[in-house]
């Protein structure tokens, strides 16, 4: 039979707080509820390096090779340890052998490796030399890891359980020089990212001593510059590597080292700077090469091989190499910025902190691990001296020790008895109960009792150590020096000096007389006057016509006006020699155009002396200055060339005032003198009223000349603006856009 079903039964859903009731809440609440823990996870506990000079990740690496032995042992394949490292580290084994991968000597991206390594392990400079899998190559520390774990198991750094609490790992490594500057170090957070540049080591452990015995001390006579695994120049610069030092922010620019084969005619860089590949370098010299920007190169290959990175250039016959090198380090990545970014975790808290207050932030980090240490070994040895003054009791009176333990019936009374019979304690009498019978002896006893006094004498010396800040000062700066004299290197980065650092030329144009062809529709045409004898008739696309034809030199500069009111500059150089057989370059697609950007008109100038006119069918004219189109970089795009808010009817280059003849849709013209109208600075100036203008526009402009209009004297304006009259025009070659 069935069972019936209780009244006061309930479905599931009452039983859950809240269920089915839609709560609106504050999307902010729910950013910082959700968002917030994942942003501070990733600030704290991934990408930025701690005072140490380590990434979580980098630390939990290296201390798992440590506790493999690895710092002594023989290497063991990569696979191995990527295995143990995720006890510590479980966001899988493709980031924790990348993380190996750039620690490696042989990757190359750091100035003082932490891996000894065997195999291929890529190269930081190649973007597409890729690393072997983690079953073929072997690794093992180098012995400068020594400076990081020689004293990690006394209790120098705190200790904190790993993600499923099957073991522990050090918050910090107790690192015996300034790691955080002897390594470059980049990562990119939430809201914020750090870069930090590498440094030679002996110059860090000589700047850190100097800054120990004297807080004023100025850092750049001791740190020069940076110094990068990859070697290449660092182009100096004094103020720039101040305002880097002070602020921890700042820039400065490194170029490759090459050098020149005269028996080859080619240039094999050797050298390259950190922010970029061999790839990145050759790619950009095949762009401008066939951009024609660079016309010296006939060839450009990678040529690296096992004896390192070459990157070979071969030239055209008669090429100055010097000049074209400072010309590829101007247009390619052989010479590139370094943004400078030392942002350091500080107690759990992001600082962008200066060289000096990461030099002194470490010296007080380093100051606590030596005390800590200090204390630790003092302990250890109070420790063993309480241990022998209970001892030193007993073989005062060996005999009555011997006979207590002796009349003791039960093992565990013995050392209860102890206690009793010669005032120790329980840890003295454990030690003296565990001593074997063929140590009560005299040499025995006289040693022990000698290595009371040499406790004694340790532990006020220890504790004398630990009370004195110049005494843990000199340990500190003892300890430099000693890393300096192990693993101190050359500079592999050099510099050069502002004063031999010259301003880079500029590109030689070729000089020549050309002729220059505008069209109506958009085309150009560059045409030598030889070529232009020789040539028959222009080739133009159907009901296009010629809006400009001028003689000028192959050193002009143009600037083409578009109706979005924006204007692109360009070189005659820029362009090929053409024939009048040819419709020749599209300007929309040569400059880059906007979609749906038309040309209007070109203006040509060699000095930028002349002012340009632009009338607009409102009857307004304004007159600009050319010289504010000049740019002192070669910026192509310029927006807000001109007005527009009434439609450009006309633009016209003018050298000194000239007369203007303007005709509006009402029949009227109109002649008046430029010396009327003051110039603007001003590119998009809205000018001034010309021709008063009543239901009617602006129809055409021209330059006026003897003869185009009967009677002129009726329609020449004293003063603007000015309405115009109906007269006759006799012949006018207007320009209309």
């Amino acid at each position: 039979m069935k069972k019936q079903k209780s009244k006061n039964s309930k479905s599931p859903l009452a039983y859950i707080e809240g269920a089915g009731i839609v709560v609106e809440k504050p999307v902010t609440d729910t950013i910082e509820e959700n968002y917030m823990p994942y942003a501070m996870s990733v600030i704290i506990s991934r990408a930025l390096p701690e005072i140490d000079g380590f990434k979580p990740s980098h630390r939990k690496l290296l201390y798992t090779m440590y506790k493999m032995s690895l710092l002594s042992g023989s290497r063991t394949k990569s696979a191995n340890i990527v295995g143990q490292t995720m006890r510590l580290n479980p966001h899988g084994d493709g980031p924790i052998y990348e993380t190996m991968v750039r620690l490696a000597r042989g990757n190359e991206a750091l100035l003082h490796p932490y891996v000894d390594s065997k195999g291929n392990f890529g190269k930081a400079y190649s973007r597409d030399m890729a690393y072997a899998a983690s079953r073929y190559t072997e690794a093992k520390l180098e012995p400068l890891c020594k400076e990081l774990f020689d004293e990690i198991d006394r209790d120098t750094v705190d200790f904190v359980p790993n993600y499923d609490n099957s073991t522990t790992e050090p918050v910090l490594l107790p690192v015996k020089y300034p790691s955080v500057l002897v390594n470059s170090n980049i990562g990119i957070a939430v809201s914020m990212a750090s870069n930090i540049c590498s440094f030679n080591l002996a110059e860090v452990c000589e700047t850190a001593i100097s800054l120990l015995k004297d807080p004023a001390h100025d850092i750049i006579s001791t740190l020069k510059a940076p110094d990068f695994s990859g070697g290449g120049f660092i182009v100096y610069d004094e103020a720039a590597l101040r305002e880097i030092y002070e602020t921890g922010r700042g820039s400065f620019k490194v170029r490759a080292k090459y050098n020149y084969d005269s028996g080859n005619n080619v240039i094999e860089v050797t050298e390259i700077p950190p922010t970029t590949t061999v790839e990145a370098i050759i790619d950009r010299i095949v762009e401008h090469v066939k951009a024609g920007k660079i016309k010296e190169i006939s060839d450009v290959r990678d040529e690296t091989d096992l004896s390192g990175l070459k990157i070979a250039i071969d030239l055209k016959r008669g090429t100055d190499y010097d000049a074209l090198m400072k010309k590829l380090f101007r247009l390619t990545p052989l010479q590139d910025t370094f943004s400078c970014n030392f942002n350091v975790l500080i107690a759990g808290t992001p600082r962008v902190l200066g060289v000096g207050e990461i030099l002194r932030e470490w010296s007080a980090f380093r100051e606590e691990c030596v005390k800590r240490r200090i204390f630790f070994e003092l302990n250890k040895k109070k420790e063993r001296l309480h241990l022998l003054r209970g001892l030193q009791k007993i073989l005062l009176d060996i005999d009555k020790a011997i006979k207590l333990i002796r009349e003791t019936r039960e093992e565990t009374e013995v050392v209860p008895n102890l206690m009793i019979g010669f005032g120790i304690d329980e840890l003295q009498a454990e030690y003296v109960a565990e001593i074997k019978l063929r140590h009560i002896n005299r040499e025995y006893i006289l040693k022990r009792t000698e290595e009371i006094e040499n406790l004694e004498r340790d532990i006020a010396e220890l504790q004398e150590t630990l009370d004195s800040k110049s005494k843990i000062k000199a340990i500190i700066i003892a300890e430099l020096k000693d890393a300096a004299k192990k693993y101190g290197q050359p500079r592999k980065t050099l510099l050069v000096f502002a004063i031999e650092e010259e301003a880079a030329p500029e590109e030689e144009i070729p000089d020549y007389p050309v002729n220059i062809f505008f069209t109506k529709e958009g085309y150009f045409k560059k045409i030598t006057p030889l070529s232009l004898r020789m040539g028959g008739e222009q080739k133009l696309k159907e009901q296009d016509n010629i809006t400009l034809h001028e003689e000028l030199t192959n050193r002009a500069e143009l600037i083409f006006f578009t109706d979005k009111g924006q204007a692109y500059k360009s070189r005659a150089s820029y362009f090929e020699d053409a024939k009048a057989s040819v419709m020749g370059d599209f300007i929309p697609s040569k400059l880059d155009f906007e979609s749906d950007e038309k040309p209007l008109a070109l203006i040509t100038t060699l000095d930028y002396t002349e002012s340009i006119f632009m009338f607009f069918e409102n009857g307004k004219c304004a007159k600009v200055p050319l010289s504010s189109f000049e740019t002192k970089t070669k910026r192509k795009k310029l927006q807000n060339a001109f007005n527009t808010s009434s439609p450009l009817v006309a633009i016209f280059k003018v050298s000194e005032d000239v007369d203007f003849l303007l005709n509006s849709s009402a029949g009227k013209s109109l002649i008046f003198n430029t010396a009327l109208i003051l110039p603007k600075d001003k590119r998009d100036t809205q000018g001034v009223q010309v021709m008063r203008l009543t239901k009617a526009y602006l129809k055409s402009a021209a330059l006026y000349a003897h003869g185009m209009v009967k009677k002129p004297e009726e329609i020449v304006a004293k003063t603007l603006p000015m309405a115009g009259k109906e007269v006759k025009i006799v012949e006018v070659e207007q320009l209309t856009i």
